[in-house]
């Protein structure tokens, strides 16, 4: 008689916020597919809905509820996790039908939940899963979180009240969850932390070893020993510390993506100083000169706050001329929002709305056309670009270049590509360009 298999619970996911909450997901959705359990596509054909929440800013929190309120009418099982976990009583008072609700990055207690609320019988011949555990993104690229946490104390911010001090991993178990990553299919390592500069700082002392050879918890050993692992590595939120100095060779010789992404926040010393930042902006330019000097293609990314409590038009000019000076590659900008919990809401002198906005629009516009100038130079230059879509229909594609994270950066856009695949490294000469965007044609592939 054949043995009827009982069917799996099937879990669904909303994952809202930014790539270290996706990064949770994906290790919560892995080790409950190694429980047994499937994973659903819509509500309808959940057993339980996890929303992992966003609490950073006051409007990201009201997309968490709102989240959390589509996903009770729809399914009516709703586990709550992620930053908001630290609101339990908030979230429960607006939905007191929420099975559970644990914090960030508390995989095991989301886990526990599941279990709870939807039971799963393992069954050996169905609940297998790939070695490198479950997606959310495209196979081609993937997060790579370092570390939980930050030892900073922005006055603007409430992460470490969310996710706690810095505490680094291992970096023989992040080489081991990269190639697993590689082997898998990933051509691109995107390494994400709340502070990647700081990584190590907390297990300095706690060196292990990787083929065969001692490697220390430290940005720079790691970055090297990660290029020597995927095709792309690159590097998030890097604070401008004197060691990053020692990273942009690296980048030089190849073995991690010319591309740093570095939250300056603002350039004005007064703001900076309220904003409970490091204030040598001059130090910070020339350091920016000199690694370029070393590594001419090297992009930099960041972003910044405008309209911050005390922030003058004197000291927005100031940003602005430093932008005109620092010349950045790519640029985003937020209007301050005060957010629960944050010692900034305190502050004397808040900017009013209109005045906010008014800043808001002058920035883009000025880093807009910084953006332009310089993807303007790169027409007639031959770039790698990795793909990540192409259209079969229209024989194009759409890829990034090594200046191009996804989805917060430009695009490449790819004429006669209907022969590429998504994941192709290929040699793109580039035709033309705007605002954020290259457009060129594939010379080859690797």
């Amino acid at each position: 008689m054949a043995t009827q298999l009982p069917l799996p619970p099937r879990v669904g996911m909303v994952s809202l916020g930014c790539p270290k909450n996706l990064v949770d997901s994906e290790r919560i959705l892995t080790q409950l597919r190694a429980d047994g359990y499937q994973m659903s596509a819509d509500y309808a054909g959940a057993d339980v809905v996890l929303v992992n929440t966003c609490g950073f800013l006051d409007s990201a929190k009201e997309e968490s509820l709102e989240a959390i309120g589509e996903a009770i009418a729809e399914n009516g099982r709703v586990i709550v996790t992620g930053c908001m976990g630290k609101e339990a009583e908030a979230i429960r008072t607006r939905f007191p039908q929420v099975l559970a609700i644990t914090g960030a990055h508390e995989y095991e207690q989301v886990v526990e939940a599941v279990h709870a609320a939807a039971p799963a019988a393992i069954s050996p011949y169905v609940d297998l899963i790939p070695d490198a555990g479950l997606k959310l993104t495209p196979r081609h690229y993937s997060y790579l979180k370092i570390s939980e946490g930050c030892n900073h104390r922005c006055s603007f911010c409430i992460i470490p009240s969310l996710r706690g001090d810095l505490v680094s991993r291992r970096p023989d178990a992040i080489l081991r969850e990269a190639e697993k990553l590689v082997a898998a299919g990933t051509k691109e390592l995107l390494v994400i932390s709340q502070d990647t500069s700081a990584y190590g700082i907390d297990i300095r002392d706690q060196p292990r070893m990787w083929k065969g050879a001692e490697v220390r918890p430290h940005m720079t050993d790691l970055a090297r020993e990660l290029g020597k692992i995927a095709p792309w590595v690159r590097l998030h939120y890097v604070y401008p510390y004197p060691h990053v100095d020692q990273v942009i060779p690296l980048m030089a010789e190849g073995l991690v993506l010319p591309y740093l992404d570095i939250p300056f926040q603002h350039a004005a010393p007064a703001v900076l100083r309220r904003m409970k930042r490091p204030a040598n902006d001059a130090k910070v330019l020339g350091r920016i000169h000199g690694w370029r000097e070393v590594c001419p293609d090297i992009a930099i990314r960041s972003t910044f706050v405008v309209g911050f409590p005390g922030e003058t038009e004197e000291d927005f000019q100031y940003l602005l001329d430093w932008l005109d000076e620092a010349q950045l590659d790519r640029v985003g900008a937020f209007r301050f929002e005060p957010v629960e919990g944050a010692s900034a809401n305190a502050l004397p002198d808040p900017v009013p709305e209109e005045v906010k906005e008014e800043r808001y629009a002058r920035i883009m516009e000025k880093t807009a056309a910084i953006s332009a100038a310089k993807l303007a130079a790169k027409v007639g230059r031959t770039l790698d670009v990795i793909i990540d879509a192409v259209d079969g229909e229209s024989g194009g594609a759409t890829g990034r270049s090594t200046a191009d994270a996804p989805e917060i950066d430009g695009e490449v856009h790819l004429r006669d590509a209907g022969h590429l695949a998504e994941g192709d490294i290929v040699r793109v000469t580039i035709e033309d360009a705007d605002e954020h965007d290259l457009f060129g044609v594939a010379a080859a592939v690797d």
